[in-house]
């Protein structure tokens, strides 16, 4: 490979990068109403530049939400080898957070999504994302700092619903941390740990 092709492909994977980065700020300031225009502009690259990379807009939709998937399944694998599994399990629920911010952005062309061709896909990430949850709860479960009767569809659910009736967009993000820490708080109620101390 010369260096000139090398030169290229880094070029092209920094503007894939700087597209993955504008459309999820875009998507979750600005939802449906996010146009193409604005993420090629927000990236800094014409907009022959984003169709290279993501030819439909259901494309990028989709690149944006498995971005967010991946890092909060990453951040749970970083995570789940703390020495404090609780605490730990708090900040990956604090960072669900942020996921949910760009995806209820983006909800009404999800919905579209996952009812046509692209189900499949959507039940994969729906997988990657109650294995990241049970990887975070595990440890704490055993740890003793948290309940044993809770799953991870559980936990998602009550996350998600947290998230959807927060607009990133006028609730303050203090007040939605604040009751995922009373969700977290509840995990901790009547754990064995918990108990012991009482």
């Amino acid at each position: 490979m010369s260096p000139e092709g090398k030169a290229l492909r880094a070029d092209a994977a920094r503007n894939r990068a700087r597209l993955l980065d504008a459309a999820t700020a875009q998507f979750a300031e600005r939802g449906v109403e996010t146009s193409l225009d604005d993420v090629a502009k927000a990236a800094g690259v014409g907009i022959g530049t984003l169709y290279r990379h993501f030819p439909t807009r259901e494309d990028l939709v989709l690149a944006v939400y498995g971005a967010q998937i991946d890092a909060l399944d990453a951040r749970s694998r970083e995570l789940a080898t703390s020495e404090d599994p609780g605490e730990a399990l708090r900040e990956w629920m604090r960072g669900f957070v942020d996921f949910y911010a760009v995806k209820q952005g983006m909800v009404t062309l999800l919905r579209t999504m996952m009812d046509g061709s692209r189900s499949e896909h959507f039940a994969q990430t729906r997988e990657t994302l109650r294995l990241a949850a049970e990887r975070m709860l595990a440890p704490a479960i055993e740890a003793g700092v948290i309940r044993e009767d809770v799953a991870a569809p559980e936990l998602l659910r009550a996350l998600g619903g947290i998230c959807l009736t927060s607009d990133p967009r006028s609730t303050p993000p203090s007040s939605t941390l604040a009751l995922v820490d009373l969700v977290y708080d509840g995990l901790r109620y009547g754990a064995p740990v918990a108990a012991t101390r009482s």
